[in-house]
């Protein structure tokens, strides 16, 4: 197909939206599930979730069974087949055949030097959608800890995201933790999904705060500050106190300075009151992550101004610069 068709094609689904309930509308949408171009199909299925068009939701499932066949060919990119698993998940849609369907579709489509599997989406999707399904819980949970082994990573974080919303998720989440990932963000999701299940976990987070444990500190850093939990803050603090190395030691500056949380703005105010230039600076530019929160910039001026030290004060301007 030419570009202007698809264009056209494109701007008369947008054009619905200004009458999203006709019978008209309905029908050149479901017309539009199956137009050859996956890409205006994809865009169809977002419009159909857009507009909660529940009327077309088992042609949304004919749509993503034509599009399983002859994948390569009928939708390049898995475009169609994922935009139509999220269009389902956001109508609440709750029948687990299309979403199993859609986990166990792997789609290696021809790159320079190889293949890559272009279905890591729509298994991520399918995943995190199958949690609100009819289908017993027991069964939902083994589908997805076998996702735990996809070849993707995208998918493995989103088989962990499904999992916490488990009873048994902090075990499970535990244990693919120790277990490790070649991709120190899958176990960074384990902890971020574990702190945000409850503070019981912060001490088992916290051990990995160490340099010892190479990437994974510092995902254990980015989730600690990410909570705006107490215990997980104090972890923090605590970690930069005793810690040397400096790389570990800014990253936990730049987390507390993010996490909008009253015990983290304190400390970095005390290191500007009192530390050296080097660690009061460090501490200013992490606390400038949240100078739009009221009283932020005045009290960070005002401790500043109490030290009158001049490379201090230009730090201080530069950070907290109002946007042009």
């Amino acid at each position: 197909m030419s570009k202007q068709s698809i264009d056209t094609a494109l701007a008369a689904l947008e054009a619905l939206r200004s009458s999203p309930t006709s019978p008209e509308t309905v029908a050149h949408l479901r017309k539009a599930l199956k137009h050859r171009n996956n890409y205006v199909a994809s865009k169809a299925a977002v419009l159909i979730a857009e507009l909660g068009a529940r009327t077309l939701v088992p042609d949304l499932i004919d749509a993503f069974d034509h599009f399983l066949q002859n994948p390569i060919k009928s939708d390049s990119q898995c475009w169609a087949k994922s935009a139509i698993a999220k269009a389902l998940m956001d109508l609440g849609h709750d029948d687990a055949g299309i979403y199993l369907r859609g986990m166990a579709h792997v789609q290696l489509e021809p790159v320079w030097g190889g293949r890559e599997d272009t279905a890591a989406t729509l298994r991520g999707t399918c995943a995190l959608a199958l949690v609100h399904c009819r289908l017993d819980p027991v069964s939902i949970e083994k589908r997805l800890v076998d996702l735990l082994s996809d070849t993707e990573k995208a998918v493995r974080i989103d088989a962990l995201r499904a999992i916490s919303q488990f009873p048994d998720a902090p075990l499970l989440l535990r244990v693919k933790a120790i277990a490790g990932d070649p991709f120190p963000e899958v176990t960074g999701q384990c902890f971020a999904s574990l702190l945000d299940i409850s503070s019981d976990d912060v001490d088992f987070v916290a051990r990995f705060l160490d340099i010892q444990h190479g990437d994974l500190c510092f995902e254990a850093v980015a989730a600690l500050g990410a909570c705006r939990k107490p215990p997980g803050i104090a972890a923090l603090i605590a970690c930069w106190r005793e810690q040397l190395n400096p790389e570990l030691r800014a990253a936990i500056l730049t987390s507390l300075g993010a996490s909008r949380d009253a015990t983290a703005y304190e400390f970095l105010l005390s290191l500007m009151a009192n530390a050296s230039f080097e660690t009061a600076s460090a501490a200013m530019t992490s606390l400038a992550r949240s100078r739009f929160i009221p009283g932020i910039r005045r009290r960070a001026a005002a401790v500043v101004e109490s030290r009158g030290h001049t490379r201090l004060t230009a730090a201080f301007e530069q950070a907290f610069a109002e946007p042009s």
